[in-house]
């Protein structure tokens, strides 16, 4: 027990030992972390910028689920982790790689990365997973082509959990800050573009572009700073790196329960924030979730 001005504060165990761990390996946190396995390599999408031909895109709803790459007979997570679902939801499935997003709805991203984590599967929690599909990757054709194809070949099948995301055209910026807005209203996250032209092919891009109405990203725990007042034997904020190297501290955003037992060393954590300075530091950047399963892309 902690006494500081005349206020006990009871110290999280959990964070205690986190916190000791964490200035001993500060410096090796990444060399001691567990090697991820291989990812697959997959497309990634840009931010969008104002001034696009936008009616050369399709667009899409931006899916808050937890990405799966389907390779024909296993389903992959991003970061090259095997996903067990029960043996009927990919019973029937076709023999051809899809790219898509494992979801369950809006704003319910925590659930659906339980559900997607959990080993032996829940059976009747995956009832409510579908698998969105938005790409073929070895397909061979522009976009225009595997959209259609993407239709082709799930319709047939007639599995409510295996459908196609929806994708349409606009024909102005105008529009899509209209359809943007209905989303955001609706408790969606944002809209993805994808050039009808583009091939298939891993990595960021102007083919693949992601408009929200807020700037998030990711970054590596690497340790942490105790908090103060009453956050006095808790976390007070993570610090965290970016894949870039770019370190700071993430010290908003976080729940009594978060700070008591705050995520692991070596965890991936996205957070949002409201442009950079001028050294690349995020500003007013605040913890969202655990990014789990997810890795940089190249």
């Amino acid at each position: 027990m902690i006494r500081r001005n005349g206020v006990n504060n009871q110290v999280s165990p959990l964070f205690m030992l986190r916190l000791l761990l964490s200035l001993a390996l500060l410096h090796a946190a990444v060399g001691f972390a567990e090697a991820p396995p291989q990812p697959p390599a997959v497309m990634n999408a840009k931010v969008y910028a104002p001034g696009l031909r936008v009616a050369e895109y399709w667009v899409s709803e931006k899916l808050d689920g937890v990405r799966g790459r389907w390779d024909g007979a296993q389903l992959w997570t991003r970061g090259g982790h095997v996903i067990t679902p029960p043996d009927w939801y990919t019973a029937g499935w076709p023999r051809v790689p899809m790219d898509g997003e494992l979801w369950t709805g809006r704003g319910d991203f925590e659930r659906v990365s339980g559900i997607v984590r959990r080993h032996p599967p829940d059976d009747a929690d995956w009832r409510d997973v579908q698998f969105r599909v938005f790409d073929l990757p070895e397909h061979g054709g522009p976009f225009d082509a595997r959209v259609q194809a993407m239709r082709a070949l799930l319709a047939p099948l007639n599995l409510p959990w295996l459908q196609p995301v929806r994708q349409f055209r606009v024909a102005d910026e105008a529009k899509l800050m209209q359809h943007l807005d209905a989303v955001v209203r609706g408790g969606g996250e944002g809209l993805m573009l994808h050039h009808g032209q583009a091939r298939y092919r891993a990595g960021r891009s102007d083919d693949l572009l992601k408009l929200k109405p807020h700037d998030d990203a990711e970054a590596r725990v690497i340790g942490y700073r105790p908090g103060r007042g009453k956050y006095t034997g808790q976390m007070g904020a993570l610090e965290v790196e970016t894949p870039e190297g770019i370190r700071f501290a993430l010290g908003s955003g976080f729940s009594d329960a978060q700070r008591a037992d705050p995520p692991p060393v070596g965890t991936w954590v996205t957070y949002r924030y409201n442009g950079l300075t001028d050294k690349g530091i995020p500003r007013f950047a605040r913890f969202l979730r655990v990014r789990e399963g997810w890795t940089p892309p190249e």
